[in-house]
């Protein structure tokens, strides 16, 4: 047995150490991410899951559950591979991949959301939605490209690191796999600009006509949040792969549950807004309507919606009230 020259030692070393971030990073993000599920719960409760089956509901529940499943996914994989005599050359190979195509999805599915909400800010059209969408489907293919461009050089990669006594996969990264997550970081990009354009347009008419902000402004403003945050994760997540900026590898994880925490924030308080805005324009309408006699039932529908209201606590429905003329 050889004795390790100084530079091998300080390359185990440092490859040690790459594999240890990531054994506490993981635990950051699951810890994060259940942690906001429990204290949004209730919000969950009172907002989606009264909804009725639809696009909505199916998205947020999505979502919502699919990022949990994935940060406990990686979790698991992390601190299993971590054990002495679980990895070997073909499940490291092999793993990089399937990691990488979990949270793209998880990625893809949330730059659909964005694509709708893009598609209704611009008074759904047609035009931005195509654009939008060979966009998105370049930036998959993209994404396809570099994952089996670096597949084929993962084992060669790991392979003087594969017999070293490390805690888990060896954390290297080959030259083009910073280019992983380019494609979907310019696209968020465009999202951006298109999120930013449109609230700096209305913020400059309310601030001439000096009206108070409603509800399209509130989803103005978390657009534009919203869709600077995911640009900013991507771009630190290509910033911890290049190498030249001496940021470590913390794993997906972080990434990964800030995305879905975003998402589902994002979403409930969309569902949070639409209700308080109903239940202020049903107080109106009562107010209106309660000098002219007018039936509390029929309160109880909109006039472009009648007898179908959301089935929600926060919301009047008909057929929880019972008809309750008012005189004059």
């Amino acid at each position: 047995m050889t004795t390790p020259t100084p530079e091998e030692m300080t390359h185990f070393e440092a490859l040690y150490e790459g594999s240890l971030i990531p054994l506490h990073a993981c635990l950051v993000g699951v810890t994060w991410i259940f942690h906001d599920y429990f204290i949004t719960l209730e919000d969950e409760v009172l907002y989606i899951w009264s909804l009725k089956r639809g696009t909505a509901k199916y998205m947020f529940i999505w979502i919502r559950y699919y990022s949990l499943a994935l940060l406990l996914f990686d979790v698991v994989q992390i601190h299993v591979f971590s054990r002495p005599g679980i990895t070997s050359d073909f499940l490291c190979v092999a793993m990089d991949p399937i990691t990488r195509l979990a949270g793209a999805i998880a990625l893809w599915s949330i730059e659909i959301i964005m694509q709708l909400r893009v598609f209704a800010l611009y008074g759904c059209s047609r035009k931005i939605a195509i654009l939008n969408g060979v966009l998105f489907l370049g930036s998959i293919a993209g994404f396809f490209w570099v994952l089996v461009f670096n597949t084929k050089r993962r084992h060669d990669l790991i392979a003087d690191a594969i017999h070293l006594p490390l805690p888990g996969c060896p954390s290297l990264h080959s030259g083009l796999e910073w280019l992983q997550w380019i494609p979907a970081t310019a696209f968020e990009g465009l999202l951006f600009g298109f999120a930013l354009f449109k609230t700096l347009r209305s913020t400059t008419s309310r601030a001439i006509r000096g009206v108070k902000i409603s509800l399209y402004e509130i989803l103005l403003r978390d657009n534009l949040l919203y869709f600077f945050t995911i640009a900013v994760l991507l771009i630190f997540n290509n910033l911890m792969v290049v190498g030249v900026t001496h940021i470590p590898w913390f794993s997906y994880s972080p990434f990964h549950a800030a995305m879905g925490i975003l998402t589902t924030r994002m979403l409930l308080n969309i569902h949070k807004v639409y209700a308080a805005e109903t239940d202020s324009s049903l107080v109106v309408r009562m107010a209106s309507c309660l000098q002219k006699g007018t039936a509390i039932s029929e309160l109880c529908a909109s006039p472009a919606e009648p007898q179908q209201s959301r089935s929600s606590s926060r919301f009047w429905r008909a057929k929880d009230v019972q008809t309750v003329s008012i005189p004059a």
